[in-house]
């Protein structure tokens, strides 16, 4: 097995992450609780390798790292990379979202989700990006997932993203695409070691 740090501080993230790699030859490990990275990127690109980066410098490890966030058309691409801090909790985001969209005719919006592996010397293995795109519902639905599932309705399967089941969700959201692409790379990346 080879040793990837997620540059994450949520040991979720991790057991999330783990589900997708389980086939692959990495170990999942959280990154040291005293190394803080800023997110200070313009896209979700850019804060997925500064991150990857950073933490695979700072170990001298392989690390890896996500951002991801969810982009609305009517309210110009917001939250985007304010997802997790367009409120205090989920349902604080959630009203928010759903008060701002009162009276929009137009409700597309898409999850993005980027992901980067860096080696250890902080350069850039590969990076990717995962795109779902749906429309925001008028009042929450389900009572799976986290975040704003409860109101990201994928019109192709006439449900929320808190209405699938999870091996449906695992396959089509924005972060399984992402990870789908990866896990090719993963396997040539173990033979760069």
């Amino acid at each position: 097995m080879h040793c990837l740090i997620v540059a994450t501080g949520n040991p979720g993230k991790v057991q999330e992450m783990s589900a997708y790699l389980a086939e692959t030859p990495w170990e999942l490990k959280l990154k040291p609780a005293s190394l803080e990275i800023e997110e200070t990127g313009s896209t979700f690109l850019e804060n997925a390798a500064l991150k990857a980066s950073q933490v695979a410098a700072a170990t001298g490890e392989w690390a890896i790292a996500d951002d991801s966030g969810l982009q609305v058309n009517a309210l110009g691409g917001a939250p985007g990379l304010y997802s997790a801090r367009y409120g205090k909790s989920d349902a604080e985001r959630i009203a928010r979202l759903l008060r701002e969209m009162e009276g929009q005719t137009d409700r597309r919006a898409q999850f993005v989700c980027a992901v980067a592996i860096a080696r250890p010397n902080g350069s850039i293995a590969f990076q990717t990006e995962g795109i779902c795109p749906g429309e925001i519902a008028t009042s929450p639905a389900g009572a799976g997932g986290f975040g704003y599932d409860p109101i990201f309705y994928v019109p192709e399967y006439s449900m929320t993203y808190a209405e699938m089941p999870p091996d449906l969700k695992h396959r089509i959201s924005h972060r399984g695409l992402a990870f789908a692409a990866l896990l090719p790379e993963l396997e040539r990346l173990a033979d760069e070691r």
